[in-house]
Order: C-alpha cells, then sequence, then structure tokens
C-alpha cells in the first residue's frame, strides 16, 4: 500500500513520557518504530484482567452450559475475534493510519462517523466502566478500609492519566507488565482447573452454546476496532504475517486460559460474578497476589480502551483546535467512563452478558463491509481517500445500518431484547453476529455496483477534476 509522508516531523518519535501530538493523523516515516513482536503483549497484557474471566463465569453461571460447553464455546468465540483481529492490525503499517480511518475506504470521510462514533462510546465509555468497576472491586478487597466508590476513583485516575500520555506509553506498560500479569493469571488459572469438574450437572437454556460462543466473541473481537491503532507505528516494510500472528497470539493466549478457568471455578463450586469467585478457590497468598494482577489488568486494558476510543473520537473528522486534541479527548471520556463506572457498580453478570452481545451485534457488520471492501480494492491505491473530506461512500453506511439493524431485530437473544425468529425457535441462541456479517457483506457488495464510489485514488481524482459529477459517483473498473 502506498504511503503518503507528513510534511513535518512531530517531535514524538519512541519518547515515553511525552504528550503524543495530534490524534488520527498519519506517522511520519521518521517516527516509525518497533517491532511485531511488542504486539504480543499489547494484546496480552490488556486481557490479563478479571472482566475476561468473567466471561468463561458466565457460560455455567447464566447460561447453565457444562464445562465441556463452554469451553468449546470459548474456543470458537476467541479464535473468530483474535484471528480478524490479526488481519486488521495487519493493515496499520501500510496505511501509517489508526483503525477508524483506514475504515474511511468502506463508509467514506462523512459516513464513517456511524462507526467511529459508536466505537467512541464503547471502548471510551462503555469497556472503560467495565473494567474500572473489576479494578476497583479487586482494591477494595484488597484494601477494605478504603471505601469502594474512592477505590473506583484511584483506578480511574491512573488509567486516565496513563491514556492521556498516548501510544508509546500505552505500548511500554503492557510491554513489562505483560509478563508480570501473564505469570500470576496463567499460574492461577492452571491451580484452579484442578478442581475442576468437567461432568457437573447442567441445565443450559434454549441456544445457551451459541449465545456464549457470541458473547466470547464479542470481548475478543472488541479489539478489531483498534488492531492498527497500536501497529500504525511500525515501519512500512513489516512482515504482515508477523504482525497478524503476533497480534492474535496476544489475543488467544491472555483470553482462552482466564476463560476456561472461569468456567472452572463456577463448576467447583462458586456461585458469584466477582474477582472473589476467582480467587476464593486459590490460597490467601495467591489469591491476593491475584488481585493485584486484576488491578493491573485492569490499568492496562483501560489505558487502551481509553485511547482507542479517544482515537475514534478524531477519527469522526471534527476541526480540533489543538495538537493535543487526543489526549484531552482522552480526559473527557475517562470522566465519562467514570461516571458509568459509579452507576455500574451494582450491575449483575446478565447486564455484563448483554454488553458483549452488543458489543458483537455491531462489530460483525462492520466487519462485512470492511473485508468486503478491502477485496473490491484489492491492486488498488486508495490511500489518499482516506483523509480526503470529499469522498463518499454511502455503500458502506446503508449497508451496515440495514445489516445492524436487521440481524438484531430477528436473530439478538439476550435480556433486553429477543428478536422475531429467535422468538419461535429460542434453540438457535444467538446467531446475530454471523447473520449480520453475512447480510452486510452480500448488500455491500451489490450496492458498490449501484452507487460506484470511487476504489482507488486516480478514479476518484480524474473524477474530481474532469467531470461534473459528484465526486465518489464514477465507474468502477
Amino acid at each position: 500500500m502506498a504511503t503518503t509522508e507528513a510534511p513535518t516531523d512531530r517531535g514524538y518519535g519512541a519518547r515515553l513520557v511525552a504528550i503524543e501530538p495530534g490524534g488520527a493523523e498519519y506517522i511520519p516515516l521518521a517516527e516509525r518504530h518497533g517491532s511485531p513482536r511488542q504486539l504480543l503483549f499489547t494484546f496480552l497484557a490488556p486481557n490479563m484482567e478479571f472482566a475476561t474471566v468473567g466471561v468463561g463465569i458466565l457460560g455455567p453461571l447464566v447460561l447453565g452450559l457444562s464445562f465441556w460447553q463452554t469451553f468449546w464455546a470459548i474456543i470458537l468465540g476467541v479464535l473468530l475475534g483474535a484471528g480478524t483481529t490479526g488481519v486488521l492490525a495487519a493493515w496499520g503499517p501500510g496505511h501509517g493510519l489508526p483503525q477508524m480511518v483506514i475504515s474511511r475506504s468502506a463508509f467514506g470521510f462523512l459516513g464513517n462517523a456511524v462507526p467511529a462514533a459508536l466505537n467512541t462510546v464503547l471502548a471510551g465509555v462503555g469497556w472503560f466502566a467495565v473494567n474500572a468497576v473489576s479494578g476497583a472491586l479487586a482494591l477494595h478487597v484488597l484494601a477494605p478500609s478504603i471505601a469502594l466508590p474512592l477505590c473506583l476513583a484511584i483506578v480511574v485516575l491512573i488509567e486516565v492519566g496513563v491514556a492521556f500520555l498516548g501510544h508509546n506509553l500505552v505500548q511500554a506498560l503492557n510491554r513489562y507488565a505483560g509478563w508480570v500479569l501473564a505469570v500470576i493469571f496463567i499460574a492461577a488459572s492452571i491451580w484452579v482447573l484442578f478442581g475442576v469438574e468437567p461432568g457437573a450437572p447442567s441445565d443450559p437454556i434454549p441456544g445457551a452454546f451459541t449465545i456464549q460462543a457470541a458473547a466470547v466473541f464479542g470481548f475478543a473481537a472488541g479489539w478489531n476496532t483498534f488492531a492498527s491503532d497500536y501497529s500504525r507505528y511500525f515501519p512500512p516494510t513489516t512482515p504482515r504475517s508477523r504482525i497478524g500472528a503476533y497480534a492474535s497470539a496476544g489475543i488467544a493466549l491472555g483470553c482462552i486460559p482466564l476463560m476456561v478457568a472461569g468456567a472452572a471455578v463456577i463448576t467447583a463450586g462458586q456461585s458469584v460474578f466477582d474477582p472473589s469467585a476467582f480467587t476464593n478457590v486459590l490460597p490467601w497468598w495467591f489469591g491476593h497476589l491475584t488481585l493485584v494482577a486484576v488491578l493491573g489488568g485492569s490499568v492496562a486494558a483501560n489505558a487502551m480502551n481509553l485511547y482507542s476510543g479517544s482515537i475514534s473520537f478524531t477519527a469522526l473528522g471534527l476541526r480540533l483546535p489543538t495538537r493535543r486534541a487526543r489526549a484531552f479527548t482522552s480526559l473527557a471520556l475517562g470522566a465519562l467512563g467514570a461516571a458509568v463506572s459509579f452507576w455500574a457498580l451494582k450491575d449483575a453478570a446478565a447486564s455484563y452478558t448483554n454488553f458483549l452481545l452488543i458489543i458483537a451485534y455491531t462489530i460483525g457488520p462492520w466487519l462485512g463491509v470492511v473485508f468486503t471492501d478491502r477485496l473490491l480494492r484489492r491492486g488498488r491505491d486508495f490511500q489518499a481517500l482516506l483523509t480526503d473530506p470529499r469522498y463518499v461512500n454511502w455503500a458502506g453506511v446503508i449497508a451496515y445500518l440495514i445489516a445492524a439493524v436487521g440481524s438484531v431485530v430477528l436473530f439478538a437473544n439476550q435480556h433486553l431484547y429477543t428478536g422475531l425468529v429467535v422468538r419461535q425457535l429460542p434453540g438457535l441462541g444467538d446467531l446475530t453476529v454471523l447473520v449480520g456479517f453475512l447480510l452486510a457483506a452480500g448488500l455491500y457488495y451489490v450496492l458498490v455496483r449501484v452507487l460506484r464510489p470511487a476504489l482507488s485514488t486516480d478514479d476518484f481524482l480524474q473524477t474530481s477534476l474532469t467531470s461534473t459529477t459528484k465526486p465518489g459517483t464514477e465507474e468502477i473498473a
């Protein structure tokens, strides 16, 4: 993929204690650094937290699945979510842009505001609240004399501070914390698995397996819309296969052991949805060490959530007055996330299930549009379209909205809403992600031929210069 060099070096480079300038801009070649191996820890560390364990808890606790049914749902959901993240991360160095800017090729400059705004809310507020609560619960168990709301405030301040400084500090935190968190959590997971009873009685609700698989996918694929945010600083010549492999491995190695352990603690006799369900089956000293790790994982995860949420906001294309727009946006999102976190302190496991499924519902159609768009643009240079405010592609927006709404109306299966088809066939579980992906991909493929958006920079520029028609309506080669 061709790149477009920025006129000046922003003076950021590899500096750690410095505020990353700008937001969603192209990364100059002079500031490119790093290697694919660091993505292993970038995506490993933030998954070393109780929210990951909690996904496994949902299977037997909320849905009534057996240990092995939950296990296979975890494997399916994680592999799909990790694999798609790896594919998307591989696009970063060639474009030098964050994921929500790269997706402008599929949605147009203005239309991309739809998925970018949604990602800002889900990442910068929703995920932030989920992880802040788990960190606060862990801190409160470690220091019960500190009131729970104050624990939450402490956790939020640390997380916002890291995200405020930006990319390099987030990467460094995950690189160094990843080893420590992985050793503690994986050792704790192995300890827990010795107490599992695979043959424990189960009484799953109708369609429980696909509901669990969709929730797992929602968690693992939650990194999809962030993927190239953490690979865009690599040199353009970085092997794409290594980028994809390390990003996927980080998610898979972080999610599978912890989620499986979450399923194990319920089949071993625990019955609550909080960090104590995990630590109660460990020796006292090991349980408290794991709570420290829960706190560390919360910080690592939310630093990324808040950072990428602020990147998504700057990707809306708004004219922001300062080169530190991303940094100050992270403060604003942190404040909103903190407010939601205080409310979420009383959330139940069912609410977490609903949130994971909502994430999956939004990502499935987005992937369908983005992957189909990439397939149609094979061999074409479309780099300049990604930053041109004149570029229009309503095919993506229309396909995304129809597929997202239609799949939810027909196939959603959660406490907030049950789809029309599922009401008649509850054994289907939740097929919203699959239907949304396929419907969005098919609609986009057809609409591109009807609406005829530009598929390459040359086509777009030629039409803009020589035609009186509106840009983005030229013939497809």
